[in-house]
């Protein structure tokens, strides 16, 4: 009995020394992931960068907790910067580290442009593969309320957030789905829904389901030199559902090294009269546009084989959108800062 008590005191000796030296390194290795990027020419800010709690997770995790931390990076532009930021791993294995934001306001700005990123409980979840390069096998992102917008109206908000992201073969592709419930663009479309209150303020859901190749893997790369750049999407499923209307959309664009997409995205438009009724109600479209508009759609819904929904395919050729031979204006392009 006393054996294996000493046996059984003995171990959880070594392994508390054991937490002790993996956290005291994992503070080292953050501290001094910051001092190498202050060296590279960002600028660096950073406050207190200690244990979370009284133990900071012992027996089982370790949880430090960084204070006031600012990035900017002069060759891309991009800056960031929060209240404070946890990092959470289990003590055993540093591969998965669960990142903890606080909540309010994050600002992220790219050169004079800024979003003020507001949320509430805020997580994302990193499955690393071993190695220095920290390449990304997962990642789960959760969120409750959010919103996008630029510290005075909001540009987009909604619920809550659930994206998983899970790298695939080959290495560069990742597949990616992400929901969000109660989804609500910005001001200019909420006055424009207080004009039509028949219908929901929010959109119910919006929903992705895609396949994304990469030109490079994610990897700790992609914070410290460049992001890795979309270079095919293959999207199964966009769908906004809006009270009775409803927009699906499936493809595959291919993107070129200056972010211009080619390929074909088919659009189905549930209830489209409903969208031209809401927008004469609202005075974006004046009676005689509706009529214009209704015609020529009416003319794609019945060739679509129902009158009631819209089902079309846009072409994506030469930096524009089209339909058939016509060009609807130019595409966006698809760039990662």
């Amino acid at each position: 009995m006393k054996r294996g008590l000493k046996i059984l005191l003995g171990l959880c000796v070594i392994w508390g020394l054991y937490w002790a030296v993996a956290a005291w390194g994992l503070r080292q290795s953050v501290q001094g992931w910051f001092q190498m990027q202050a060296t590279r020419g960002w600028q660096v800010e950073v406050g207190e960068i200690a244990p979370a709690g009284t133990l900071g997770g012992f027996p089982w995790r370790h949880v430090t907790r960084i204070d006031r931390p600012t990035l900017a990076d002069p060759g891309t532009g991009a800056a960031w910067r929060t209240d404070w930021l946890e990092l959470q791993s289990p003590a055993i294995w540093p591969g998965h580290q669960s990142l903890r934001f606080s909540d309010g306001d994050q600002r992220l700005s790219y050169y004079d442009q800024t979003a003020v990123i507001t949320t509430e409980g805020l997580q994302a979840d990193l499955f690393l593969a071993p190695g220095l390069a920290l390449e990304l096998e997962e990642l789960g992102l959760t969120s409750g309320a959010w919103s996008i917008g630029d510290g005075q109206n909001s540009v987009l908000s909604a619920g809550d957030l659930n994206l998983r992201v899970v790298q695939s073969d080959p290495a560069e592709n990742y597949q990616i789905t992400a929901e969000a419930h109660a989804f609500r663009p910005g001001t200019d479309l909420r006055r424009l829904l207080r004009a039509a209150p028949e219908l929901p303020q929010t959109f119910e859901t919006l929903t992705l389901v895609a396949d994304v190749t990469f030109d490079t893997v994610w990897d700790r790369n992609a914070l410290e030199q460049r992001r890795p750049q979309p270079r095919m999407i293959d999207i199964d499923l966009l769908e906004a559902k809006w009270g009775d209307m409803r927009i699906k959309s499936a493809g595959t664009l291919e993107v070129d090294a200056t972010g211009i997409p080619t390929g074909e995205l088919a659009l189905q438009v549930e209830a489209w009269a409903e969208f031209l009724e809401m927008a004469e109600d609202t005075g974006l479209m004046s009676a005689t546009a509706r009529e214009q508009a209704s015609r020529v759609i009416a003319v794609l819904a019945r060739a679509s084989g129902n009158p009631e929904d819209l089902d079309i395919t846009l072409g994506f050729r030469s930096g524009y959108i089209t339909i058939g031979p016509i060009p609807l204006g130019p595409a966006p392009r698809l760039i990662l800062r």
